[in-house]
């Protein structure tokens, strides 16, 4: 997935690093820090020394609380700043509210238009309508000055995913090409810290829209309540960490106050692997039961895979049956699709894939025929392979539906390891038509 940003294009395959610059005098946790013009530009290339591929340039504190900045003042502290990193070369982002600003950031250079207020303002809209900006739609619930008083929320991953999505909609029906809008679903921004941390905890929920997801987790509140760290300023090596997590949970971009930190951090990332399973034979199941037999199995698998050494599961798509392919000879099949952060590498990995398979009595006696539990490895991240114990990307999953479906439920757009995208292959061409169950 690309996330296309003026003249720049971000692969997000691997983790972009957006680097914070407030130039403002009452930001929670630096403020007044880079307030002088020199000094933010200073600091904007110490960043990117650092490994930070945007700056992102705030000119307005969005604290809880804050008062609010006149457009001209915010205007006189970002525009100058934006504009002498541009003309460096640099990726800018204004981090702002405010159409006016928005749009003199983005005519001094500014490639990214960050809107902690989730372009509610048609002006913004318009805005985004009339460049070629990426574009960051935060959601916040109230105002900043308002935010903290007595959020509330009946599911706060699907009201604040629900929320984006439908921003995100009202983007591109102004005109704005998908590929330019990233998620970023507002931490501590109109959130209680517990209301946070469920939703920094279940990003993948986000992942699943298709669209970009921002981490924009530095020294926020959750992580002083979660690591019982009061003083902002002493959060950054607690916030590289909930980087890094939210990087394994599929987020794209980590907006942080500490770059070295961060990048230092990501370091440990590991890489994604997709698993496909599939079950046609029910060890033990009574008259009508044999589908709920089916998913047992496979969550037996499951629970195996939770079992696998440096290795942590993401997300798991939902159950789907499928008519059999190949060998048509047997009962149908129920599928699913596991996403992982796994450290095994793919050869050592299949061995222990193997094993779950064995355990769960798998014969191999007919190629594609009858199976209780089968478990292939569709795509290890960055690994492509071919041999006769390994060939990765699985050369078959592009043609297979009851494939495709639950992989791209949980991975929209999902290019390949070897750049072959996951849908290339129209529906009524593969085999194993896939419902979801």
């Amino acid at each position: 997935m690309i996330w296309r940003c003026s003249r720049f294009e971000f692969d997000t395959k691997m983790p972009i690093v957006m680097g914070i610059l407030n130039v403002t005098p009452d930001s929670f946790s630096d403020g007044g820090t880079h307030a002088d013009h020199d000094e933010a530009v200073a600091h904007a290339l110490c960043m990117v020394e650092e490994g930070a591929q945007i700056v992102d340039v705030g000119g307005e504190s969005t604290r809880s609380g804050a008062e609010p900045v006149s457009v001209e003042e915010e205007k006189a502290r970002t525009i100058d700043v934006v504009r002498a990193l541009a003309e460096r070369g640099l990726c800018v982002s204004i981090d702002t509210r405010h159409a006016e600003v928005a749009r003199a950031a983005v005519e001094a250079g500014a490639s990214i238009v960050n809107d902690v207020s989730g372009f509610r303002d048609p002006a913004m809209v318009d805005v985004a309508r009339s460049c070629d900006a990426g574009l960051v739609v935060v959601h916040m619930q109230g105002e900043p000055g308002t935010m903290q008083e007595n959020p509330t929320y009946d599911d706060v991953v699907v009201e604040v995913r629900d929320y984006l999505v439908g921003q995100a909609a009202l983007l591109e029906q102004a005109g704005v090409a998908r590929d330019r809008i990233c998620l970023d679903p507002g931490p501590g921004f109109g959130k209680t810290p517990k209301q946070t941390l469920e939703l920094v905890r279940n990003l993948h929920e986000l992942v699943r829209t298709g669209y970009p997801v921002m981490a924009a987790l530095s020294r926020k509140s959750y992580i002083g309540y979660a690591y019982h760290i009061d003083d902002p300023a002493e959060r950054d090596r607690a916030s590289a960490a909930e980087a890094l997590m939210a990087c394994e949970l599929g987020a794209s971009v980590v907006r942080t106050h500490n770059v070295a930190a961060t990048v230092q951090a990501l370091k440990d990332l590991r890489p994604f692997v997709l698993l496909g399973l599939g079950c046609n034979v029910a060890l033990v199941a009574g008259e009508g039961e044999e589908q709920e037999a089916k998913k047992a199995q496979l969550n037996h698998a499951i629970g195996q895979l939770c079992a696998l050494p440096d290795s942590q599961i993401v997300d798991i798509s939902s159950f789907y049956e499928s008519e059999p392919a190949y060998y048509v000879d047997q009962e149908p099949f129920v599928n699913a699709v596991v996403l992982m952060r796994c450290g095994v590498p793919p050869k050592e990995l299949l061995g222990y894939l193997h094993a779950i398979e064995n355990s769960l009595g798998r014969v191999r006696e007919i190629e594609n025929g009858p199976r209780t539990c089968d478990v292939d490895i569709l795509d290890y991240q960055m690994y492509v392979c071919a041999s006769e114990e390994l060939t990765l990307p699985h050369p078959r999953v592009c043609e297979r539906d009851f494939v495709v479906k639950p992989l791209l439920e949980l991975l929209p757009g999902h290019v390949l390891a070897d750049g072959m995208p996951v849908d290339c292959v129209p529906e009524s061409q593969r085999v194993g038509k896939a419902v979801r169950l």
